[in-house]
């Protein structure tokens, strides 16, 4: 009886404990400023704050969770430029990057039979406020009577007719995959009984991963290195950074003093050090490579450092599972995985702080049955369609506003047609015609163009 009345408590904290949540992000502009507007599923209490260097204006709303279906609007406004978020235990933080100093008031608005409740805040530019001119009456000075003449009124000019103007939808951009074949140059990496060295095979797989990215339709391939050159751990994430890549995945080949080691594995990195003895030597033994590691904050205030870093890394660290996982699942598909599951460790080459990245140990290369797999163009190019199968799912599953990829949604248990059309602001009508149904029949696993 006392586990059922526990059971029965701790079912209703969790109820409790996310009272609300985000449905929709709406942005609108005008020549007087921005309107944010957050529709909630209920009311909920918030507070908000701004930093500058740079500008940014924060939102924290309490016991509220932001659901996968909420997508972010185009800002083409010209005071916001960028919207981030993270979860922080009870806490939804929104961050809003802006390109100004701005003015702001935040109220909210409750629910009604065509709205759910909203938090509205409303920016403006407090240098493009006009200020009022205070005008002074002139005491008129008294004029002769016969000087006095009628005036003649001008006729008043026909307004010209105002032509709107519309602003030109920026244009979508493709998603950046950057590309990482570890060590290159005096940097052999792990050799194999055969003498097969890590950096050469690990190229040949980037070079065909990155022709298959480049053939999907709104994606980009960018390879860190394209021929066999030494960089620098820290230089690989760096020139990430330039291309605004949004996935860093980097490849290696792995290597153990068990010679009957075998397998893929998957890494994202650790907060709090690897996750086993193996992943520990293995980001021991890949650091060498590079002294530098971290990020320095010397030159952030406080308050900046402690907010890019718990925004940042907690985003980052969210996107990065998944995407290592749904690559896990790609290479579980085509061969025995070293572990079931993603690991974590302390590799430097992971450690950017917004962009989720992903490092592959393709096989263990310390393995002879296995370096003659690496070796094999065939194998080659079931590693790089396993791992781009990955990428794609990670995208389907989470569309980035803005860019050229079709957004597409993969159906689910539970799934209708009406619901999905419903979730994307469609009609069925066209949902059915972008899709050429020519019933309501789904299967989990189908993939569904959004109109």
């Amino acid at each position: 009886m006392l586990r059922v009345f526990l059971s029965l408590i701790l079912l209703t904290f969790s109820f409790t404990a996310w009272s609300a949540s985000v449905t929709g992000v709406r942005l609108s502009s005008s020549d007087e400023g921005s309107r944010l507007v957050i529709d909630l599923t209920k009311s909920a209490t918030y507070k908000t704050f701004t930093l500058d260097k740079p500008h940014r204006l924060v939102i924290d709303l309490r016991n509220t969770i932001w659901t996968k279906a909420t997508t972010l609007p185009e800002f083409s406004g010209q005071l916001i430029k960028n919207i981030r978020h993270a979860q922080r235990d009870e806490t939804l933080r929104l961050v809003l990057d802006l390109t100004t100093k701005i003015k702001y008031e935040t109220h909210k608005l409750a629910s009604d039979q065509t709205h759910s409740y909203r938090l509205v805040i409303d920016l403006n530019d407090p240098n493009q406020v006009k200020p009022k001119v205070q005008q002074t009456e002139a005491k008129p000075t008294p004029v002769p009577a016969s000087q006095t003449k009628p005036k003649i009124e001008p006729k008043p000019e026909k307004p010209k007719p105002v032509i709107a103007i519309k602003e030109k939808p920026k244009p979508k951009r493709d998603i950046v995959i950057a590309i990482d074949a570890g060590h290159g140059g005096k940097d052999h990496g792990a050799t194999g009984r055969n003498g097969t060295k890590e950096k050469d095979v690990v190229l040949a797989i980037a070079k065909r991963l990155a022709n298959l990215v480049n053939k999907e339709q709104g994606m980009r391939a960018y390879l860190v290195r394209s021929n066999d050159t030494f960089i620098s751990l820290r230089q690989r994430t760096d020139r990430a950074h330039k291309q605004k890549a949004d996935i860093f995945i980097s490849i290696h080949a792995d290597s153990f003093r068990n010679k009957q080691a075998k397998g893929a594995s998957v890494y994202v990195l650790s907060q709090r050090g690897a996750s086993s003895e193996a992943a520990q030597l293995l980001a021991d033994k890949e650091n060498a490579a590079d002294l530098v590691g971290g990020i320095s904050l010397e030159d952030k205030d406080d308050t900046l450092a402690y907010v890019l870093l718990d925004l940042s890394r907690d985003a980052s660290q969210v996107a990065s599972n998944e995407v290592a996982n749904t690559v896990l699942s790609g290479l579980k598909r085509i061969g025995h995985v070293h572990k079931k599951q993603v690991e974590y460790a302390s590799f430097v080459v992971l450690k950017s702080l917004d962009i989720p990245s992903v490092l592959v140990e393709t096989a263990f290369i310390s393995n002879a049955d296995e370096e003659r797999k690496l070796k094999s163009a065939s194998h080659q190019n079931k590693l790089a369609r396993a791992m781009m199968s990955g990428i794609r799912h990670y995208f389907q599953r989470n569309p980035l506003p803005g860019t050229k990829m079709p957004q597409q949604h993969i159906v689910s248990s539970g799934d209708t047609l009406s619901t999905i059309a419903l979730r994307y602001q469609v009609t069925l009508g066209q949902l059915k015609k972008k899709n050429e149904l020519t019933s309501t029949t789904l299967k989990i696993g189908d993939v569904l163009l959004i109109p």
